[in-house]
């Protein structure tokens, strides 16, 4: 990633200019010089915590594996010692791997072009190349190799990029460390920068506080290397080693303190052996250590400093809440983005012209080079500040300049300072408990199992409102978690039995071959609900339609013009003659499963019932009412009037007689679906579950589908009804199947397009545009809302342009709203609803919802 090629760049970039360490490398930059950290160099003899890190010692651990004073400790033993005297001296365990024969012959070729490159033009052979040459150089190569390969010019970018990652990469690599970094909310930097020199010292000295503290969980809970046969038993080690850089501006120069932290992939046995570090555990615990430090700095800067958190306001409600400093304007954080957006999009123009030149998108490496020549681009020479008075000077210009004066400034610093309110609650006994239990709903709102890892992390997020000090923060946490670990139950260790003798635990008494942090917890309700579930779905008194009048369905379908499969016909047939109370129909997307649940309906009513449809989105369950003519409504809508005791906000009229369907069912959480399944069954009705157990789970916990198709059964739909295309409809099951040979038809068809970020949204809306030119009903897609609001400004441009082009306004939108992202919206305009709002009615039985879409047909005052 970025950060880990910066250090690279750092230590390469200081050797070549004559530094002896970063830290003299560092201080002509006005930036701050790395320092070790870690209990593991208690076992590195020379170095200690809070030295500073040279570019030698970097290239020595990172790069090789040795000892970080390898070259200074060859020295000192002379002349006449033995190659296991060296090794002793400068080795830590064994070196990395270094695979002399594993280089692959296209960057040996790239290399030798670039060598008689450089001869040809009267350069050192292994003089710096450009960019550009390099990459040409890459490129011809990797032509070649496709050509040689395949008899044939590689037809597209994807087939020269992949050339180029698939002859080099070599075949071995060894992880040299693990990248880890440390970063505050905004609100933190913001208040640093522009703060005098001593509160700004006491902030950096919380924010280092904090990362000592998450590298100390790191240490107790998620630091262990693997030794015997196979790795098979997981021990302890004396502590990590690694190298701490802290920033204090952003790649585009804004105020933004944060630390790099290269953890090396060395730590000492207890028995004095160094070895790798068992990453699994590591990987686990990832998150934990990001929350460890936020609740660090928040009661490090609280005690410090009494500044209070809270959680922003206008955070995303499907996310997770982000706390930031009570007082700070939060117009400052955006003020100091504005740069980084000029480099994103530097970064984009010049991305777009190297794929141009190059027919390929650029490498990772490439990519890199490119961001740090757009950083260059846009830089202003009048404001490139080197130490840090002068970026501060800067920063206090800057933030004078939003908020209207330097008053304004000072009294944003005190009310930060100086914050009103409460200092937390009080830490109890019943207060934990109550934690603990919080902390299990929390999590079992987002998963139907999970580790220890998850409980701990949401532990970190609620002992944040706690009135606790730092040093108290891990005592509390540890609480929590056993009030939450004795609320969950274990479902799955690979813990044995028998118990092990001493020499086979480690220090906390664990067995050496239980993987630390992998047993797997669920909780009472979670299985509760299952159980209850599947077994409702093994009862058969529920009210049956005979078949007779099954069939006259299927003939009035086939007579209005809708035939419906054997596979279709047979799911009708099932669930309505089957007399389950609950029942399963898997369908994949395209099977025609909503054609289905429309005759059903038909069938079911015929024969004396009522028919209520409930889906977990309110634009499914539109979907639904459309193709069934139901009543329906949304899962939430009837879990909300069972809890809420409202008898008129249920959906419908459910009673004896009454099918419910429940679309998408795969979407829905196993709470809710319980909570739903057994009012329902109460009431005398029945339900049939309809959806795709291949499908993307729900948010929360899921997963029931497949219990209940384990232990009754369930009626599939299998034959896609939605691609004329045969083939087409095969990929598309075999893609759902996760078979990876699926993804060769859509190759084949030049489905697959590579590029960087900012020619593929060229692309796809050069491809959208081409498409509603020629009359076809397009669509884009992105991944983030930043893209979408991207493509959507563009599209609605080129509108505006084209109804300008045949004699309409020029161009010109007329009167014109703003949207929630920014966008404007006027006469002419496609927009689309993203909340659901029942007071907003279209009809008697419809109202806004999320997903509608809306042509705008009058803009007044300022109002769609």
């Amino acid at each position: 990633g970025y950060d880990y090629l910066t250090r690279q760049v750092a230590v390469q970039d200081a050797t070549e200019k004559g530094h002896t360490s970063l830290a003299s490398y560092y201080a002509e930059k006005g930036e701050s010089p790395g320092r070790w950290v870690g209990s593991g160099l208690a076992g590195i003899e020379g170095l200690a915590a809070g030295d500073v890190v040279t570019a030698e010692q970097m290239r020595a651990l990172f790069a090789f594996g040795h000892h970080p004073l390898a070259e200074e400790r060859g020295d000192l033993l002379g002349v006449g010692v033995s190659e296991a005297q060296i090794r002793e001296a400068t080795w830590l365990g064994t070196p990395f791997k270094v695979y002399q024969s594993d280089v692959p012959p296209y960057r040996i070729e790239v290399a030798r072009r670039l060598e008689d490159l450089n001869i040809a033009a009267g350069h050192p052979r292994d003089a710096a190349v450009s960019v550009d040459d390099r990459a040409r150089i890459r490129s011809e190569v990797a032509r070649e190799y496709f050509v040689c390969e395949y008899g044939r010019e590689p037809a597209d970018a994807r087939e020269l990029s992949a050339t180029i990652a698939k002859h080099s990469r070599p075949k071995t690599t060894a992880v040299a460390g693990y990248d880890l970094t440390f970063s505050p909310v905004k609100s933190v930097s913001t208040l640093w920068a522009i703060a005098n020199p001593a509160t700004a010292a006491t902030i950096e000295r919380a924010h280092d506080a904090a990362v000592n503290d998450a590298l100390g969980f790191i240490e107790r809970e998620a630091l262990f290397t693997r030794v015997g046969a196979q790795g098979a038993r997981q021990v302890d080690v004396t502590g990590l080693v690694a190298t701490a850089f802290t920033h204090r501006d952003s790649r585009a120069g804004d105020p933004d303190l944060h630390t790099h932290v290269a953890l090396a992939n060395k730590v000492q046995t207890l028995d004095g052996r160094w070895l790798a570090i068992d990453g699994r555990v590591l990987f686990k615990a990832k998150v934990t250590a990001s929350e460890t430090y936020n609740t660090a700095l928040e009661r490090h800067l609280s005690e410090s400093l009494g500044v209070r958190f809270a959680v922003r306001s206008g955070t995303d409600v499907r996310k997770r809440p982000v706390r930031e400093i009570v007082g700070v304007d939060p117009v400052l954080n955006q003020r100091w983005s504005t740069r980084r957006a000029s480099i994103e999009v530097r970064s984009g123009e010049l991305a777009k012209a190297f794929q141009h030149d190059h027919g390929r998108p650029p490498t990772p490496v490439e990519a890199f080079a490119l961001a740090q020549r757009a950083t260059l681009e846009t830089r202003d020479p009048k404001h490139e500040p080197r130490s840090l008075a002068e970026q501060r000077a800067v920063w206090r210009e800057q933030a004078t300049d939003v908020l209207g004066s330097s008053v304004a400034v000072d009294r944003m610093m005190s009310a930060a300072l100086t914050p009103s309110g409460s200092t937390g609650q009080k830490v109890t006994a019943d207060w934990v408990a109550q934690i603990g239990t919080v902390v299990v709903a929390e999590v079992e709102q987002r998963r139907s199992t999970w580790q220890v890892w998850h409980l701990r992390s949401e532990a970190q997020r609620q002992v944040r409102v706690a009135d606790i000090s730092a040093n108290q923060v891990e005592t509390v946490v540890a609480l929590v978690v056993d009030e939450a670990l004795a609320r969950s139950i274990k479902l799955a260790t690979d813990c044995d039995p028998i118990a092990e003798p001493a020499p086979l635990r480690r220090t906390d008494g664990s067995s050496v071959y239980h993987v630390a942090g992998s047993d797997l917890f669920t909780s009472e309700r979670i299985l509760a609900a299952e159980a209850r579930i599947v077994a409702s779905a093994g009862h058969f008194d529920g009210r049956r339609i005979m078949s007779e009048t099954v069939g006259i369905a299927l003939l009035e379908s086939a007579a209005n013009g809708t035939e419906l499969n054997a596979g279709q016909a047979a799911l009708v047939q099932g669930m309505a003659t089957s007399g389950a109370r609950v029942q399963l129909g898997i369908a994949a997307a395209g099977t025609g499963k909503t054609t289905a649940m429309s005759v059903l309906t038909r069938a079911w009513e015929e024969g004396g019932g009522n028919v209520v449809g409930l889906a977990p989105s309110a634009a499914a369950a539109a979907a639904l009412r459309d193709q069934t003519g139901a009543t329906t409504d949304t899962l939430a809508k009837l879990i909300h009037a069972i809890e809420s005791g409202s008898e008129d906000q249920i959906p419908g009229h459910i009673g004896a007689g009454t099918l419910v369907l429940i679309d998408e069912a795969g979407m829905a959480d196993t709470l809710t679906l319980d909570t739903a399944i057994g009012f329902i069954l109460e009431r005398g009705a029945s339900v049939r579950l309809i959806g795709d157990d291949q499908q993307l789970a729900a948010i929360g916990a899921g997963g029931v589908l497949r219990d209940i198709d384990a232990a009754h059964g369930a009626l599939r739909l299998a034959e896609l009804m939605r691609f004329a295309d045969p083939a087409e409809g095969a990929a598309t099951l075999a893609l759902r199947q996760g078979l990876p040979e699926a993804l060769g038809f859509y190759l084949d068809r030049q489905r697959v397009h590579v590029g960087d970020l900012a020619t593929l949204i060229d692309d796809v809306f050069t491809s959208w545009q081409a498409d509603r030119t020629a009359g076809r009903d397009s669509i884009m897609l992105a991944p983030t809302r930043e893209l979408v609001c991207e493509l959507n400004a563009r599209a609605r441009t080129a509108r505006l342009a084209d109804v300008g082009g045949k004699g309409g306004a020029g161009g010109q939108a007329g009167m014109a709203v703003r949207l929630a992202d920014g966008n404007m919206a006027s006469v002419g305009d496609v927009v689309i609803t993203r909340n659901n709002d029942r007071r907003l009615r279209v009809s008697a039985t419809d109202w806004v919802k999320n997903g509608d879409r809306w042509h705008v047909t009058d803009v007044d005052g300022g109002r769609l």
